[in-house]
């Protein structure tokens, strides 16, 4: 069964510094942002960074500030999930910060339902890694300029 789940993020970060931040220096920034949220990161071949948990980067635009991934081991999956797919895009808001437009796509095992508990337990972990990352970036402006 297939759930999805649309959500914004917004922050007074640009989308150019933000998607920077968390895509393309992620094994440079994760680490000091959010080290009670990310155990370790690695880089992929392909730069992008690689969390405690297992994602599979699914591809990103640096043009259009957009990267999608799922998670598929580890972390909140459980026996009950078989992967989240996240397709995020960073746009600019009108007072020169950002708003990550997300969408989340549950993929659980069998017949199970997912709760809005459950989504909304997601959504809260998400937004708190983008804060994290968020705080780091106002304290430290000269990070992914």
């Amino acid at each position: 069964m297939t759930l999805s789940y649309d959500f914004e993020v917004t922050s007074p970060i640009s989308p150019a510094r933000l998607f920077k931040a968390l895509v393309l220096e992620g094994d440079k920034v994760y680490p000091k942002a959010a080290p009670h949220a990310i155990k370790s990161v690695q880089l992929q071949e392909d730069g992008l960074p690689f969390q405690y948990v297992k994602h599979k980067i699914e591809g990103h635009d640096k043009d259009n500030f957009s990267y999608n991934y799922s998670l598929i081991e580890g972390g909140p999956l459980g026996d009950k999930m078989e992967k989240i797919r996240y397709e995020n895009k960073f746009v600019a808001a009108a007072d020169g910060g950002s708003v990550c437009k997300s969408l989340m796509k549950f993929y659980t095992v069998g017949d199970y339902v997912i709760t809005e508990d459950e989504i909304k337990s997601h959504i809260g972990r998400t937004e708190g890694v983008y804060k994290a990352i968020e705080t780091y970036l106002l304290a430290n402006p000269h990070v992914c300029n």
